[in-house]
């Protein structure tokens, strides 16, 4: 039996496609011919460091033949390859379509790492330009601060 190992946000196959290897909530490990699935949590998501090392290590354990997903990180790349199993990315959309593009043979093999914390979200909060307009009911300019955290919507503030 041919098992893939799908990322994935939720623990059906319904649920979204993860783009992160490491980080991601859920690994998919499905039969690609019969849909028969598992899903496993991925408690490598909350370590502070190693996750894509030690996520290689949980799917490489379960015997599957390929890793669906976003991207790849540059530790846990080598990991899966010097285990054989092949690297396919570039995948969205919800667990069982991915699986249907599978099996069309649609998806790209991963030659190359991507980059490490993909989809992480770092970065601070950010100060506005002050090229909002003002708070009230007048279209005068603002202060030169801005609104805040990011765009201001509604009313004049487009």
């Amino acid at each position: 039996m041919t098992k893939i190992c799908v990322t994935s946000s939720g623990p059906t196959l319904d649920s979204m496609v993860d783009p992160r290897f490491g980080r991601c909530a859920y690994f998919i490990i499905a039969d690609p011919e019969t849909l028969d699935f598992e899903a496993v949590s991925n408690e490598a998501a909350m370590t502070s460091g190693g996750a894509g090392i030690r996520a290689a290590q949980t799917v490489t354990s379960m015997n599957i033949e390929a890793v669906l997903t976003g991207s790849v990180g540059p530790n846990a790349f080598p990991a899966l390859k010097d285990a054989g199993v092949r690297i396919l990315s570039g995948v969205s959309g919800t667990i069982r379509s991915v699986i249907e593009n599978y099996n069309k043979n649609m998806l790209q093999e991963l030659a190359t790492p991507g980059p490490s914390n993909v989809g992480r979200g770092q970065g601070g909060p950010g100060r506005g330009l002050g090229m909002g307009y003002g708070y009230g009911m007048g279209m005068g300019r603002g202060g030169g601060r801005g609104g805040g955290r990011g765009r201001r919507r509604g009313g004049w503030n487009r």
